[in-house]
C-alpha cells in the first residue's frame, strides 16, 4: 500500500487561480473523498496526482517517490472516469487486460489476473461479452476492474457513479467500498455528492475556490465544521450571528450557549446549528430549563415528504429550518407557536 503526499501545489489557467498552496497527506490504505462545488479545483487536484496535468508549483509524491515530473503511464496508478472510457470494439476481458498488455503481461498470467479482477467486481464469466451487452452498473464494474487489475499504488476515481441512476449508484457505493477494503488500495475519490462522500470515506476533504478548507473523518467534518462554507456545503445549517456576552452569545435578544471557546467580550461570532439537532415542540407543551438553548418561534411553512418533515420558522428577525420525523402523522400547521431547543454542543462556532 502507498500513500500520496501533495506539497504546496498550485495551478493557474491564465489569470484564474484553480489551486492555491494545497498541502495534504492521503494516508496509505484509506478512502478519501474530494468534495466541493463545480470550479472548486477537486478534479484538477486529482488530475495533477494522476499526471494528466502538471502543477505550476509544488510536488506530488506516491509511496515516498517524487512523481511530479513523471508521465501518467509511468506512475502505476489506476483511474476510473465518469464516462467509463471502455473500448466498444473490445471484449470485457480485453478491456480489463489492456493495461496488463502495456506492461508486458500476456497469456496465462494476464488471464489469471483478469479473472481475479472480474471476480473481485463480481462479474465472473463476463470476459467474453462486449460493453454494449452490459448495463451501466456492469460497465462501471468493468472500468473498475481495469483500474485495479494492474495492482496500482493508488486508485483515482473521477465522479465514477454520477452517470448511474439512484438505485444503481447506491448499489455501486456498497460495492466500491467493499472492493477498496478488500484490496487495501489508497483511494482518492472526486464527488459533488455529499451522501456519497459521507457513506464511502475514511476522510473527507472539502474544497472551496482552490483550497482545502477542512479535512477529517466524515463525522468530524459534519458535526464540527470550521467554516460557514463547510457547514452549508456538507448538509444544511442554521447560522446565528451575535455578540459574545460572557460565556454565551447574544443573538436577537436570546442568550445562546455553546461549548466552543469564545473570543473576547463583544466580539461578533457566527454559530452553526444543524436542522436535525433542533427539537420542536408546541409552545403550550414545551418545558423550560430542560436544555441549554431555547427559542420561541412561529412555523412559517411545512414541507411534507411522508416520513420526514421540514419546518421553516421565524423567531424575531431570525429565519430557521428544522428537520423532524413524521412519527405521529400530525405535522404542526403553519402559524403554530413553538419552542425550539438544542444542546450547547450543537452550537458550533464557524468562520466566515
Amino acid at each position: 500500500m502507498s500513500g500520496v503526499d501533495v506539497t504546496a501545489v498550485a495551478k493557474n489557467y491564465g489569470a484564474t487561480k484553480v489551486l492555491t498552496d494545497i498541502t495534504q497527506n492521503f494516508e496509505s490504505g484509506t478512502f478519501t473523498s474530494l468534495l466541493g462545488p463545480s470550479g472548486s479545483g477537486k478534479t484538477t487536484l486529482l488530475r495533477i496526482i494522476a499526471g494528466f496535468v502538471a502543477p505550476d508549483e509544488g510536488a506530488v509524491r506516491i509511496a515516498g517517490a517524487d512523481v511530479t515530473g513523471v508521465p501518467v503511464h509511468a506512475r502505476n496508478i489506476g483511474m476510473v472516469f465518469q464516462s467509463y472510457a471502455l473500448f466498444p470494439h473490445m471484449s470485457v476481458a480485453a478491456n480489463v487486460g489492456f493495461g496488463l498488455g502495456r506492461r508486458g503481461i500476456r497469456g496465462k498470467a494476464a488471464k489469471a489476473q483478469v479473472d481475479e479482477a472480474l471476480e473481485m467486481v463480481r462479474l465472473p464469466g463476463f470476459g467474453g461479452r462486449y460493453p454494449r451487452q452490459l448495463s451501466g452498473g456492469q460497465q462501471q464494474r468493468v472500468a473498475l476492474a481495469r483500474a485495479i487489475v494492474i495492482r496500482p499504488d493508488v486508485l483515482l476515481l473521477d465522479e465514477p457513479l454520477s452517470a448511474l441512476d439512484r438505485r444503481l449508484r447506491q448499489e455501486m457505493q456498497v460495492e466500491l467500498l467493499r472492493i477498496q477494503r478488500e484490496s487495501g488500495l489508497t483511494t482518492i475519490f472526486v464527488t459533488h455528492d455529499q451522501e456519497e462522500a459521507l457513506t464511502l470515506s475514511d476522510k473527507v476533504a472539502i474544497l472551496d475556490r482552490g483550497r482545502i478548507v477542512q479535512m477529517g473523518r466524515p463525522a468530524e467534518v459534519y458535526e464540527r465544521p470550521r467554516t460557514r462554507f463547510a457547514a452549508e456545503f456538507l448538509g444544511d445549517a442554521n447560522f446565528l450571528t451575535g455578540k459574545v456576552r460572557g460565556s454565551a452569545v447574544e443573538i436577537a435578544g436570546a442568550t445562546i450557549m455553546t461549548e466552543d471557546r469564545l473570543p473576547a467580550e463583544g466580539a461578533t461570532v457566527t454559530l452553526a446549528v444543524r436542522p436535525e439537532k433542533i427539537a420542536i415542540r408546541p409552545a403550550e407543551t414545551a418545558r423550560s430549563g430542560a436544555v441549554e438553548n431555547s427559542l420561541p418561534a412561529t412555523v412559517s411553512s411545512v414541507i411534507y415528504t411522508g416520513t420526514a418533515l421540514t419546518y421553516m420558522l421565524r423567531s424575531g428577525d431570525l429565519h430557521l429550518k428544522v428537520f423532524a420525523q413524521n412519527s405521529d402523522g400530525s405535522p404542526l400547521a403553519a402559524g403554530s407557536a413553538v419552542v425550539l431547543s438544542w444542546s450547547a454542543r450543537h452550537s458550533v462556532m464557524v468562520e466566515g
